[in-house]
């Protein structure tokens, strides 16, 4: 399985304001990127404070797209997947209830019962893997019985530390936009501890986009 980080951040390396509240970042023709690189996906995947704090639709925009990955006789949009310690989902979630894709969510033993047993009668596959965090390498061997072959990360920057801590990251695809947000609690890419030595990647490709931003595309080492 091979997985990719997505992530839009401005130059001085922020994926969202102090306020954390999903600043626009990405330009129209990025998006139409993101949009192919989701329609090219078996799965996306968010973590615990996008899931819960965005509530993304994670779904496939162009009607062009969804046609052709139904006529590969896929679904129109790919699995959706979260990963959330406590998951407190409610029913007019937009990541529940909006697209066609299978909705997959991982949690721990921290999330209630009940909240379980909605999440099931809402049609959702819940594992629950682990008593705190979310077991990662289990997730990935779950999310391959499943048959995903490409995996999209969207983010946020705590999953994508975490990810990348366990060296589950194949590549990252960072659009770069001509911002700056500041803010030394403004999330960054990569959240967390930090890395003590570094994470190295190989650099794949440079492009400019028509808007000013940079797209930069790198294998993790």
């Amino acid at each position: 399985m091979r997985i990719t980080v997505n992530v839009a951040m401005t130059l001085d390396g922020k994926i969202d304001t102090v306020t954390r509240q999903g600043a626009k970042i990405s330009s129209v023709s990025d998006w139409e990127r993101v949009d192919k690189l989701r329609a090219e996906s078996d799965a996306i995947l968010v973590g615990g404070h996008t899931l819960l704090d965005e509530d993304p639709r994670l779904n496939v925009k162009s009607a062009k797209l969804r046609e052709e990955r139904v006529a590969r006789g896929l679904e129109p949009d790919p699995v959706k997947v979260g990963i959330v310690s406590t998951s407190t989902l409610s029913d007019n979630s937009h990541f529940l209830t909006e697209g066609a894709g299978e909705i997959i969510i991982f949690t721990t033993q921290r999330t209630s019962a009940n909240q379980l047993a909605f999440l099931r009668e809402m049609g959702v596959v819940v594992f629950v893997l682990g008593k705190k965090r979310v077991d990662l390498h289990a997730t990935m061997e779950v999310l391959k019985e499943f048959g995903t072959e490409n995996l999209m990360v969207e983010g946020g920057g705590a999953i994508i530390a975490a990810l990348l801590a366990k060296g589950l990251v194949d590549e990252i695809q960072a659009y770069i936009a001509p911002l700056i947000f500041g803010g030394a609690t403004a999330p960054t890419l990569a959240d967390g501890m930090g890395f003590l030595e570094g994470i190295n990647l190989d650099l794949i490709s440079v492009e400019k986009v028509k808007d000013g931003g940079i797209l930069a595309k790198y294998e993790v080492a």
